[in-house]
């Protein structure tokens, strides 16, 4: 027996899933979670038809379940906002949040207190992160995010592009999107053109399961690679979509053959509804120990948490290294081998 259709448009309420088949009969607590937190999926996901990705996008009652630890903005954006859209956490670098707009809505956003309920940075707005950029000159990387900055018009993106690269001391513009995974049709020539700028520019794809990565994806992928444009992906660890070193690794694989260095893996933030989705850090540590050996270093990302209240991103490496003494180590191997190193002394050449 076939199942309903794929849609061919956005999924955006809760009887558009019950139409397309991935819900029954609604809740009024499921109804409660929409209320609160935004759907949207695209056509190109719901074609995928797979569970990990559904999962990504389709309400659940277990959203209603507020635990005290989570937060409205986990991360701390609020704390270093010095003008609206502009966040300034780190001093050489900013993120600017060009729209509040997604393609898709996921269902463990750290923003997603925020995500939709505005469009574009008001032009006013804009004016004025523009002119803090310019009177800041320690700040060499502009972040775009949002929502997602390539649900903009190829029009506005190239205004703002041109905006940022006449700013001198600017040297590397980033995105963070899921349009080229999620919407790939929107990877137009127009768009490639409009990232031709002085600085850099780099795409990090956020993508957690090689089930997104689709025929039309690729395609999407390979327009930006064959204009010169890096891309790097950024991913999350879910429990119950990608809690798994093989399911990892052929998310990585995946990305490794499309050209996309795996540079990110972030702990699951502490967003309001979210607690269905975390694992735990010895968890996570896990995995990325058995992916070590696993998979070769262009195919690993680094395995980071945001500290809660805006300190920051820091790595949640393994203790793979630890000091018995002077100049020497007991390091542990990805099979959980137990070696000890002497590190020599460095020598002086003047001394000799």
């Amino acid at each position: 027996m076939r199942g309903p259709p794929v849609t061919k448009r956005a999924i955006e309420s809760l009887s558009d899933l019950q139409r397309a088949g991935l819900i029954p009969a609604p809740t009024s607590t499921l109804q409660d979670v929409a209320d609160t937190f935004r759907i949207r999926m695209t056509p190109e996901m719901h074609k995928a038809g797979d569970a990990a990705v559904n999962a990504q996008f389709v309400p659940t009652e277990a959203e209603a379940v507020i635990r005290p630890e989570e937060l409205y903005d986990p991360i701390g954006d609020a704390a270093f906002s010095p003008t609206a859209g502009l966040t300034h956490r780190y001093p050489d670098r900013v993120i600017l949040h060009s729209t509040q707009t997604c393609e898709v809505y996921c269902r463990f956003c750290f923003r997603r207190e925020g995500v939709g309920q505005e469009g574009a940075l008001p032009d006013a707005d804009m004016e004025k992160v523009l002119a803090y950029l310019r009177e800041t000159s320690a700040v060499r990387e502009v972040i775009l995010t949002g929502g997602d900055p390539m649900v903009l018009s190829p029009r506005r993106i190239a205004r703002l592009m041109q905006a940022l690269a006449a700013i001198p001391h600017v040297d590397v513009i980033r995105f963070h999107t899921r349009v080229p995974v999620v919407a790939p049709q929107r990877i137009t020539e127009a768009l490639i053109e409009a990232l031709d700028v002085r600085p850099a520019v780099f795409v990090v794809v956020h993508t957690n399961h090689a089930a997104e990565i689709t025929e039309a994806a690729s395609e999407a992928l390979r327009r930006l690679t064959r204009a010169g444009i890096p891309l790097l992906s950024q991913s999350v660890l879910l429990r119950g979509i990608n809690d798994d070193a093989q399911v990892l690794a052929d998310l990585f694989r995946t990305l490794v053959r499309n050209r996309v260095k795996p540079y990110y893996l972030h702990h699951c933030d502490l967003a309001r509804g979210t607690s269905h989705f975390r694992t735990t850090i010895a968890e996570g540590q896990k995995l990325m120990q058995t992916l070590r050996g696993d998979l070769s270093g262009i195919a690993m990302p680094t395995y980071v948490i945001d500290i809660p209240g805006g300190h920051g991103k820091v790595p949640l490496v393994s203790d793979y290294l630890t000091r018995t003494g002077t100049g020497r180590y007991r390091i542990t191997d990805w099979r959980g081998g137990v070696h000890d190193y002497a590190d020599p002394p460095r020598e002086d050449p003047t001394s000799a």
